[in-house]
């Protein structure tokens, strides 16, 4: 008799990304993307992906420090906004965190694929900012702690 044990079925998994809002005097820290490949010539906030084996405080304090050279402290970080998103092919989970107080001097660590680090007044973001930011940024500033985004554009 063939082996009848049904095979566990793979859970489905979300990509996590988490993204930093510095604010400060009512301006917002936003980097140009450049030869990333993903939304170019758009600008985003400092972000990245988790690696596995760190916590979402850990990613996004690894991920500022190597983006705008910042130390943060992880205590200092507060999670502000879960967007779950859908991406055109795969959905992911993005966590937004700001953060009040840092180390160091702002400053653009990845000229390879960021060509302008800015401040701009939260009510006057770039046109061409990344739609999603943009979207988490209007969140932040009404006080929404969870959204969805593009599943409006899903095609089944």
């Amino acid at each position: 008799m063939a082996n009848n044990v049904p095979t566990k079925k793979e859970r489905f998994k979300l990509i996590p990304s988490v993204y930093v809002f510095f604010v400060k005097k009512n301006r917002i820290l936003l980097l140009r993307r450049f030869r990333t490949g993903f939304e170019d010539g758009k600008y985003g906030l400092p972000a990245g992906h988790a690696d596995g084996g760190e916590t979402m405080k850990e990613a996004i304090s690894r991920e500022t420090k190597e983006e705008v050279g910042i130390r943060i402290n992880n205590n200092d970080l507060e999670l502000v906004l879960t967007m779950h998103r859908w991406c055109g092919d795969h959905e992911r989970i993005d966590l937004f965190f700001t953060i009040k107080s840092w180390e160091g001097e702002v400053k653009n660590i990845e000229l390879n694929k960021c060509d302008d680090l800015s401040w701009f007044p939260l009510n006057q973001l770039p046109e061409n900012t990344i739609p999603y930011i943009r979207a988490a940024i209007g969140c932040y500033l009404k006080g929404i702690k969870y959204c969805e985004f593009g599943w409006d554009s899903k095609q089944i």
